[in-house]
Order: structure tokens, then sequence, then C-alpha cells
């Protein structure tokens, strides 16, 4: 394990911590052991829900290390690990949560792991922005690819073409966010967030995020004929499972459900 990187489980909860001085910044290595971290998350059953934030309380992630690019011969071309850039970026089969908790500024790179996340918890101190073309790089690693999905797209092409920063109260404003909170609430509101997403049916919550991203491409109709068709295999354990049956029976017993993941 790198010096730059903390891991920690909180019973289901898998917490991955930045914590590279001075502005947690991602070099290959770490970006490599993100990637570790966030596919042996996907691979283990007893973990559900994972929270990603930066140490300190100034920068959540500056994204791309320019210095070990400019030192080592790092560039776009060098291999960033099984999920990508940050290790999340293009980890596509992953049908777990994560939550992002913004602690602070997330620029570039750090920016785009910010996008790769489900939810985002951001501290009132929290900005976000791309300033990729203003050192002759571009946003690729899913900048330029999500953040027109998440904002209208003159807002999008704003951030993306000036590197302007857009504060935590105006990307709540546009729902770029879940939640802000102060910076002492972070932490707290994420483990909150995530406590409440481990009492839904485990098989449910990666059905979802399955048909959300299988079907993103496809018209309304052509997303209920795929479903109705049964397309989508974790859509379909969901129905098939032992907990499809334990969740209406808890409810007509008047109890919490008893969730098996099968």
């Amino acid at each position: 394990m790198t010096k730059g990187l903390r891991i920690e489980t909180r019973g289901a909860v898998l917490e991955i911590t930045l914590d590279r001085p001075k502005a947690n910044a991602i070099d290959a290595a770490t970006s490599i052991e993100l990637g570790e971290a966030f596919a042996s998350f996907r691979d283990n059953p007893a973990l559900r829900v994972a929270i990603v934030t930066g140490a300190g309380d100034r920068i959540f992630s500056a994204g791309w290390d320019l210095k070990a690019a400019a030192e080592q011969g790092e560039s776009e071309n060098t291999y960033q690990g099984i999920g990508g850039f940050a290790g999340l970026t293009e980890l596509f089969d992953l049908d777990k949560p994560v939550i992002a908790a913004v602690n602070g500024v997330a620029a570039g790179g750090g920016f785009e792991l910010v996008l790769a996340c489900d939810l985002i918890v951001a501290a009132e101190s929290a900005a976000f922005m791309l300033p990729e073309s203003r050192v002759g790089v571009i946003a690729d690693a899913g900048g330029v690819q999500r953040l027109p999905r998440r904002l209208p797209y003159f807002i999008a092409m704003d951030l993306l073409l000036t590197g302007r920063r857009m504060p935590a109260a105006e990307a709540a404003h546009f729902g770029l966010v879940n939640y802000v909170v102060s910076q002492a609430e972070l932490m707290q509101k994420a483990r909150e967030v995530a406590k409440s997403i481990l009492e839904a049916a485990p098989l449910s919550v990666g059905a979802i995020k399955e048909m959300l991203r299988e079907t993103e491409r496809m018209s309304v109709e052509e997303a209920m004929r795929a479903t109705r068709a049964r397309k989508f295999p974790g859509h379909v354990r969901a129905l098939e499972s032992e907990d499809h049956i334990e969740g209406p029976r808890a409810f007509a017993e008047k109890r919490k459900p008893v969730w098996k993941n099968r």
C-alpha cells in the first residue's frame, strides 16, 4: 500500500481517504492502488457501500499529479490501473454505490473522480473545477463525458472551457451534489447516507445501478421493453431472490427485513 491512501472498513462500508499532501494529487501508482481497492470492494460480498474522501479540509484532490508527469514522464498513455484514472472513472461493472465526501476543492481529475461516484456530500467550503484546458490538456477521464450529463449543457461548457470554480452552493443549486454540510459534519453525513443505503436490499441496489447504466442511451420505451424482456441479469437475480420474498413478508409482519443477499 502506498503512503498516500488510507483504507478503513466500518462494517459493510469501505472508506477510502486520499492522503497525499499537499494537494491529494493522484499519480499512476496511487491510481492503480485505488483501482485495486475499488475492485476488491466490488468483489467482496461483505462490503456494500464505499465512501471516498480527501485528507484535510482544503483539497479533496487536485487530480492528476502534474509533478509526477513532469518528473517521471507520466502521461495520458501511462497505465492507470484496472478502473482507469483514480480507480473508478472506468470501473463500469461496479454495481455497488460509492459516495463522494468532498472536503475541499475537487479539481481536474479529482472532480472526475467525484463525477464517477453515485452520491455526493460536499462541505460548504468545497468547490469543483476542470482547469485542464488552461494547462494544455483535456478533462478526458470523465469530465467531457460525464459533466454534460449531470449539468445543463451551457453550465457544463462554462466549466469545461473556462476552468472556473463552482462553489458547493452553486453545485447544489444545479443538482450536482446531494447534500451540503459543514466541514465538521461531512463524514457524519456521508456515513448516515451509507447507513440508509444499507437498509435497502443489496440485490435491489445492485439492480438499480445496473439498469441505470444499461438504459442510459435508451428511450423510455426501449428501456421498458428491455426490462420486461429480462435483459438485465442483476434485475433478474433480484426478482428471483429470497430477498424478493423477504421484503414484502417483513412489511406485512411489521418488522425490519433480514437481507441475505441471495
